[in-house]
């Protein structure tokens, strides 16, 4: 069995991609205030700092800072994924399961990335923002409602027009 290593840097910085199962799906976007609420309740839990964020009907990535002495996001994530799948079935949604009868919902393993420092966490939140320009969801940054962008303009970090004129290179994967 493969055994993945991840970096655990107590009160760290990481981006993430996060992703479904079904990658047509459009879950995240049809069940967006259900996926809100159920970030607020684990952040309540367990607490972490959502630096940047962009969901996508199949995807989503985020920027999280984790608190002092803590580098469990790991478990925070496995919260996330089950408190969505349930809270989905609990609506009437129908989650398909796999042959050992679990939800057959989210891609067993996600995309980690330790932020080591301003630049690098500048280039991740750039790249959260632009993503449903890239993937084609709209043409403009701002036309994207799930987004941490629209609060980044909201206290002056960015502009509304932030983004119009903006290619990202091939280089900037990050995951996906």
């Amino acid at each position: 069995m493969v055994r993945y290593r991840r970096n655990k840097v107590k009160g760290g910085t990481y981006f993430f991609t996060v992703v479904l199962k079904d990658r047509g799906s459009k879950f995240f976007v049809e069940h967006i205030d259900l996926l809100r609420s159920v970030f607020k309740t684990v952040c309540k839990e367990k607490p972490f700092e959502i630096i940047a964020m962009v969901v996508l009907p199949d995807h989503l990535h985020s920027v999280w800072r984790l608190p002092e002495e803590d580098d469990d996001y790991s478990g925070r994530w496995k919260s996330i994924k089950s408190k969505f799948s349930r809270e989905l079935v609990k609506k009437g949604v129908p989650v398909p399961k796999n042959i050992k009868g679990e939800y057959f919902l989210w891609q067993r393993r996600y995309w980690e990335h330790t932020i080591r420092n301003d630049e690098d966490l500048q280039m991740h939140g750039d790249y959260i923002h632009y993503n449903p320009v890239k993937h084609g969801y709209v043409k403009q940054v701002k036309g994207w409602p799930h987004s941490s962008f629209h609060r980044y303009v909201r206290v002056g970090l960015l502009n509304i027009d932030w983004g119009s004129m903006m290619v990202l290179d091939d280089r900037n994967e990050f995951g996906e």
